[in-house]
């Protein structure tokens, strides 16, 4: 911090508090102004002079996010068009490369999926199927299952781990009819977007994430 910040020369406009000569804390009290510590004062300042800078980058980043996949979409709708298909430009995953290589966008578009009710049939099938293999059940098996179903803080099933079931090989009846329940309960909640941007080593001609990410900077 810059010795500036570290001697204001005058209050730091942001009390918070609509209440003239009362700064307002945490919990909603208001303190005297006179009994703020300066060091108080300026990390307040600090804190909101950097991040309204970052609400600000934030925004920029959303509104270059939109931008980026709107014109993807309008590129890719007008490449279709040559080839008499009007339709296509917003969904779908497409890769675009500059015309020497070097530099790539690629736009993937991510489902969500959720599970309806028939999951609550998988599971007592699943449940049965362990029951009867008790004895030569592998515990490895039992685990995984048990694994698989747990939910996590708000109340929700692990996608991933439900899916690791169907890749087990298992020759069994039942154990096929909760897999096909599984296949059955599965449904699209919503498509979430996303854009990233590379750049070519002209070294290793490998391509390297154009990194928008503040934290990985």
């Amino acid at each position: 911090m810059s010795q500036n910040a570290q001697q204001p020369t005058e209050q730091p406009a942001y009390s918070q508090s609509t209440t003239p000569g009362y700064w307002q804390d945490a919990n909603g009290n208001l303190v005297p102004e006179s009994k703020v510590k300066q060091i108080d004062q300026v990390r307040n300042q600090v804190v909101y002079d950097l991040c309204r800078m970052a609400e600000v980058e934030s925004l920029a980043l959303r509104t270059f996010k939109l931008s980026a996949m709107a014109e993807m979409s309008a590129f890719v709708s007008l490449s279709l068009e040559t080839y008499g298909v009007l339709t296509g430009g917003t969904k779908g995953n497409v890769t675009l490369c500059s015309y020497d290589g070097k530099y790539k966008i690629v736009r993937q578009m991510q489902d969500k999926i959720v599970f309806g009710e028939q999951l609550m049939a998988a599971k007592a099938l699943i449940d049965e199927c362990v029951h009867e293999w008790a004895v030569n059940a592998s515990d490895n098996i039992k685990a995984l299952v048990n694994h698989a179903f747990q939910t996590d803080k708000e109340g929700k099933i692990n996608t991933g781990r439900v899916l690791s079931l169907r890749r087990l090989d298992i020759k069994d009846d039942k154990w096929q009819a909760a897999m096909q329940a599984i296949a059955d309960s599965m449904q699209t909640a919503s498509t979430k977007p996303y854009i990233r941007f590379y750049k070519r080593d002209d070294s290793t001609l490998a391509y390297i994430p154009i990194n928008l990410d503040i934290a990985a900077v």
